[in-house]
């Protein structure tokens, strides 16, 4: 059954996913390395560090990705609608 085809729809799948499977192959590598007794240890540690950068990478990645989508698509067209200045201004700020 392994190795085994993954199907990604775009860049930023690709990307997550490889960043996902160097992550399970670095943990791997931690467990068996690791001491006798220190295996669980050693290995929570290297998920909770990739685990944290994978996921702002994702985010990042995502985001980035999103962002350029808005960007080619251009402004909406139409007009924002604004609030009246009295509901807008802060009447405890005090004069400058």
């Amino acid at each position: 059954m392994y190795p085994q085809d993954i199907r990604v729809n775009n860049p930023t799948e690709a990307l997550i996913v490889e960043q996902a499977l160097a992550m399970v192959r670095e943990m791997q590598q931690t467990a068996t390395a690791a001491a006798d007794g220190r295996v669980l240890a050693e290995v929570e540690k290297v998920a909770m560090a990739q685990g944290r950068d994978l996921t702002r990478k994702s985010l990042e990645a995502v985001l980035n990705a999103q962002a350029e989508a808005v960007e080619k698509k251009g402004r909406r067209v139409g007009r924002a609608r604004a609030v009246d200045r009295d509901t807008t201004a802060d009447d405890n700020l005090g004069p400058c």
